[in-house]
């Protein structure tokens, strides 16, 4: 198609220049990409919501229109963020404002604050709504993206191998049933015999120590052999600590006396003890008895004696 209302130079060569921009050395933006170098594009850009300039402190309405910078700062997801920065038109200071994708929605972060216009309902008198539909499908089409892609990496990383193994585990046992079945008996009978010859054990040990039937044995290895000799020499210890204490509390203070010594101390204490007894046997008969004549008494004493060892 021929380009109208144009004026082409005579130097002007289509497939030397291209456009009559590049013959020119201008961008077809014009005054608007001057800082495109830099990533900035100047546009047109509207306040999507109230603001306090932060210079200033002035109201600014929502749907003032701005020569914003608008260059791209990063990417959520596939979709890019733009900041606009712009400069207020009541003083010199500049406030930027940015998008969200995962909220739909601008933020303000610099240069100015958002004015929070919120409605409550019941702060004006009216009532709360309440969503009724929670288990309704998310609207964000962001949000159900996210849902869905964590959904998968889950079903991927761990659904699908837990249900591999399973299947694994259920094919290996019910591929035989038979062999396994008879493995499986032939187990429970080694076991059974193992039990059978320890009780057997236990029951002699029981019936030797006449211990009570009830009492479990502590199976013999090497932690429990170890712990019993530990327990045996602390005993045998403990005993003969106490044995030692025993003779030095009852060892007489005297030295060794001699045996003739001995013997001879030991007469005396026996004839010490039957003259105290024949003392003692005297008195009691004399005065249990009435008192009698001396003829009588002299007749009576006369068959009265008293055997000394």
């Amino acid at each position: 198609m021929q380009g109208f209302n144009k004026y082409y130079p005579p130097d002007y060569d289509g497939e030397k220049h291209g456009s009559l921009n590049a013959y020119r050395g201008k961008h077809a933006l014009g005054d608007r990409a001057r800082k495109l170098d830099q990533g900035i594009l100047i546009t047109r850009f509207e306040l999507p919501f109230n603001i306090w300039c932060g210079t200033c402190n002035n109201h600014i309405g929502m749907g003032v229109r701005y020569n914003a910078e608008k260059k791209k700062i990063g990417n959520y997801y596939s979709t890019p963020i733009f900041s606009f920065r712009c400069k207020c038109h009541l003083c010199d200071g500049w406030f930027e404002i940015q998008t969200d994708p995962k909220n739909t929605r601008y933020v303000v972060t610099s240069g100015a604050r958002q004015k929070d216009e919120d409605w409550d309902p019941e702060e004006n008198g009216g009532f709360a709504v309440h969503d009724t539909e929670g288990s309704a499908a998310p609207v964000d089409p962001l949000v159900a993206l996210e849902k869905s892609t964590d959904a998968q990496n889950h079903q991927t990383k761990v659904q699908v191998p837990r249900l591999e193994s399973l299947m694994d585990v259920s094919e290996r046992y019910n591929s035989d049933p038979y062999s396994l079945s008879l493995k499986v008996r032939k187990q429970f009978r080694d076991d059974k015999k193992v039990r059978k010859e320890k009780e057997k054990a236990d029951t002699v040990v029981k019936d030797r120590y006449s211990l009570p039937t009830t009492l479990n044995l502590v199976e013999e290895d090497e932690a429990s052999i170890k712990e019993a000799k530990e327990q045996w020499q602390k005993g045998r210890k403990e005993i003969s600590r106490e044995s030692k204490r025993r003779k030095l509390t009852f060892e007489p203070k005297s030295s060794v006396i001699p045996i003739s010594s001995r013997s001879s101390s030991t007469s005396k204490a026996s004839s010490t003890a039957v003259d105290s007894l024949r003392a003692r046997v005297l008195s009691n008969t004399a005065a249990r008895r009435p008192r009698p004549s001396s003829s009588a008494s002299a007749s009576k004493g006369k068959h009265l004696v008293i055997h000394g060892g």
